[in-house]
């Protein structure tokens, strides 16, 4: 891999507007654990807060699926909705999200040209971001939500010196069968849809079976029935086969596979006890116990594993719980990073009246 070639290295330890402004690393050509190379391979990251003088609260936070830095600005930058004021957070693009590198965006692999990664190689690409360009060899804790939550997981495993705490969020470490099952239907429905022609085609395919899913999934029966009229799906739904706004199917398409192939004890000859031996952050764990996008077991069951802290949100929100529950996930992370390595909490159950 070629030395690292940081882009608008320039305030990148300020706490200045500039600082927020999407840069990227340049990998060069990065090798992933298939053997396959993505070439000239970019990771792009934004920086809120300031570094402090003995580089100890930085703060990892990649992004969700299809999910940008920009994104999540409201939720990590100043004065954002988890409280992260004090820390140095850092917010990665994935690869696959059409900011990194990714189908969409590759001059030399574009499209399906673009190989398979896993959440392992996100993880390794975002190591390589903060040992070799921004020179960070340890992080007060990683976080991210969704499939930030995965790559979280992965890092526990992946690098368990690198840092002090970890916090998935609606993540998990190996999907459950429910969650493999969905995410293979949303792939049939791309590949399967006459635009699709192999990744060539003019218009994303499947833009209508894309709201129809997230319908389903990511809150509860209950909520989309009490928010949502008749007369809102259906214009919807018209709404979604004439839009040219939408995910980019090819970047989905990659991040889905990387998902549906997680599984944090590879490496470990499949036991996810052993794994969860090597992990040696203190751990939060918050799921939601109406998740249908990614269901809570197995999440909960390392955490057993690993006897970490648990936040198991009740409501009828799904997927989408910590939104509707932010202000009480905020007041769990930040009583987590801020007490004393040493110092534990009972698992706790959050609910609220439906």
């Amino acid at each position: 891999m070629t030395f690292v070639r940081l882009v608008l290295l320039s305030s990148l330890l300020t706490g200045s507007a500039a600082a927020q402004e999407l840069r990227f690393a340049e990998l060069g050509d990065f090798k992933l654990g298939s053997g396959e190379v993505i070439r000239e391979c970019r990771i792009g990251y934004r920086t809120f807060g300031q570094l402090d003088k003995d580089r100890s609260n930085a703060i990892l936070f990649p992004t969700w699926a299809n999910g940008t830095t920009e994104q999540l600005r409201s939720a990590v930058g100043p004065g954002g909705s988890l409280g992260l004021s004090g820390y140095f957070v850092i917010a990665v693009e994935a690869l696959g999200n059409g900011v990194s590198s990714s189908p969409s965006n590759s001059r030399l692999q574009p499209r399906m040209k673009f190989p398979k990664f896993t959440i392992r190689d996100m993880v390794e690409s975002q190591h390589e971001l903060l040992a070799r360009a921004l020179h960070i060899d340890h992080l007060k804790a990683v976080m991210g939500t969704s499939m930030g939550g995965m790559q979280t997981f992965q890092w526990m495993v992946s690098y368990p010196d690198f840092m002090d705490a970890a916090i998935p969020i609606v993540g998990s470490p190996r999907l459950a069968p429910y969650d493999l099952m969905h995410w293979q239907a949303q792939i049939d429905a791309i590949v399967n849809d006459r635009g699709w022609q192999d990744g060539e085609y003019s218009e994303s395919p499947a833009r209508a079976a894309e709201v129809e899913f997230g319908a389903i999934l990511l809150r509860t029966p209950e909520y989309y029935n009490e928010h949502t009229t008749r007369q809102q799906v259906f214009e919807q739904l018209r709404n979604a086969r004439t839009s040219a706004i939408g995910v980019d199917a090819n970047n989905k398409l990659r991040q889905v596979q990387a998902m549906m192939g997680l599984d944090v004890s590879e490496g470990f000859g499949g036991s996810m006890d052993a794994a969860a031996a090597v992990v040696k952050a203190r751990v939060l764990v918050i799921v939601s116990r109406t998740d249908h996008v990614v269901t809570p077991g197995p999440a909960l069951d390392f955490a057993r594993r690993l006897h970490a802290e648990t936040l198991e949100l009740d409501d009828n929100c799904g997927h989408l719980a910590p939104n509707c529950e932010e202000t009480k996930v905020a007041s769990a992370v930040r009583r987590f990073l801020e007490r004393p390595a040493g110092v534990s909490s009972s698992p706790t159950r959050e609910s609220r009246p439906r």
